[in-house]
């Protein structure tokens, strides 16, 4: 039997209601509570593994690396997740299995392989590509779609036609390759509803542009005889309140250090007690001595803009090594964004620009461009404009063909997905 896998960015059960989205394509979708923290990198790392983040690592889309004391957010590597795949039993028996725009999917175990993978040139700009397994899958692709665009992939000019995009690279490849497992990500629910909020109307337009793509996979996957499974990575809430800013609140109570280089203000991590790796409705504090700990929490409780501040425990799902010393959540309708600067002019110059592997957290703000810099555009600074985000675990849409992905959360699905393959 052959199988088709995918993660769809956004798909909450409130969504799938709100859209008309419950029974699309064949399918009959069902709530499911979605892994914690609520983000791509861990709900990806959880379906391909069957494991919580603690067990296999990936606890956000960035972390916070102690032995450099470099941040680091959107790496590659398929080795920073740890843990058996859910391919593993099926590919050592014969089957080829192929990955899609997943994340942290750069050598993974896998047959055939298709990712984004620009290069930055030392004078300036980008070559676009795809990475890909094998490699002359890119030129074919070249010569039939053209080049992988990552300006609509993210950032102020990215859309829900950024699906299309994938799902359109991935057909070519599987028509001809034909993988007996497929795991394929599609980002189309994202942008619009982290833009405006999820109850926004163009947000229906993004649903039904999923719609259209679920019935290209299904139709793909019956005219294959595979078993299609449709998972929900997390549910984008409106955003109702202003914003927290850790670290602002670190720095001023003398945690997070700085160094002013040209008037501007870039983090010093080697004379940082503390540090906040904001990741959405969510951060990672990292806290260098534990006796700190105590002081770091009451400095952030003082603000009153957390619902929960956690400390890391052997028994927590997000209590990897490789985690805060401490996980701060924002109140319900407010969100963690990275800045430890009030005034714009100290503000990093990768501040005002697209730039995902610097940036010490993640930056919604890239979805926008400033609007007092017509000629020579640069994204945002102002993070009220945010209209949706995420973390928190709250329900997902799940379905399959064939039998129904059982349990009531989505780590029950995933291990339910993974025994699925294994047959």
């Amino acid at each position: 039997m052959k199988h088709l896998v995918v993660s769809v960015a956004g798909l909450g059960w409130r969504d799938a209601e709100r859209h008309g989205l419950v029974r699309a394509a064949g399918l009959e979708f069902r709530p499911a509570r979605s892994v914690f923290p609520a983000v791509t990198c861990v709900a990806q790392g959880t379906l391909r593994t069957g494991l919580p983040p603690r067990a296999h690592g990936m606890v956000a889309n960035g972390w916070f690396c102690r032995e450099t004391r470099k941040p680091s957010f959107w790496e590659q590597s398929s080795a920073l997740v740890s843990g058996p795949r859910a391919w593993d039993a099926a590919r050592a028996a014969g089957a080829t299995v192929g990955m899609f725009f997943f994340q942290q999917s750069l050598g993974e175990r896998v047959d055939f392989l298709l990712s984004p993978a620009h290069v930055h040139k030392h004078g300036g700009g980008s070559i676009l590509y795809r990475y890909a397994i094998p490699p002359e899958d890119d030129a074919a692709l070249r010569r039939r779609n053209g080049s992988f665009s990552l300006w609509r992939y993210w950032g102020p000019l990215a859309c829900p036609k950024a699906g299309d995009a994938v799902l359109a690279d991935f057909l070519a490849v599987a028509e001809t390759r034909d993988p007996d497992i497929a795991f394929l990500y599609l980002p189309t629910l994202d942008y619009d509803a982290q833009r405006f909020g999820p109850d926004d109307s163009r947000c229906a337009r993004a649903a039904a542009v999923l719609r259209a793509e679920l019935e290209t996979l299904a139709a793909f996957a019956e005219k294959r005889g595979a078993d299609l499974a449709v998972l929900g990575e997390y549910a984008i809430s409106p955003v109702t309140r202003p914003p927290a800013f850790p670290n602002l609140a670190l720095r001023r109570a003398g945690f997070f250090a700085v160094r002013t280089l040209g008037g501007m203000a870039y983090p010093d991590f080697h004379a940082s007690r503390a540090f906040a790796m904001c990741d959405h409705e969510v951060a990672h504090v990292y806290v260098r001595d534990p006796s700190d700990a105590p002081a770091v929490r009451a400095a952030l409780a003082a603000t009153g803009e957390y619902g929960r501040i956690e400390e890391r425990a052997e028994e927590g799902e997000w209590a990897h090594p490789s985690a805060g010393e401490l996980l701060i959540i924002a109140r319900e309708g407010s969100w963690c964004a990275y800045p430890w600067w009030t005034e714009r002019r100290e503000a990093p110059d990768y501040a005002t620009h697209i730039d995902i592997h610097n940036k010490p957290g993640f930056d919604p703000c890239e979805l926008f461009f400033d609007r007092g810099f017509a000629l020579h555009p640069r994204t945002c600074q102002d993070a009220s404009r945010v209209g949706g985000t995420h973390g928190r675990a709250r329900d997902v849409a799940v379905a399959a063909t064939g039998p129904a992905l059982p349990g009531s959360t989505y780590l029950e699905a995933a291990a339910a997905l993974k025994e699925r393959l294994a047959k």
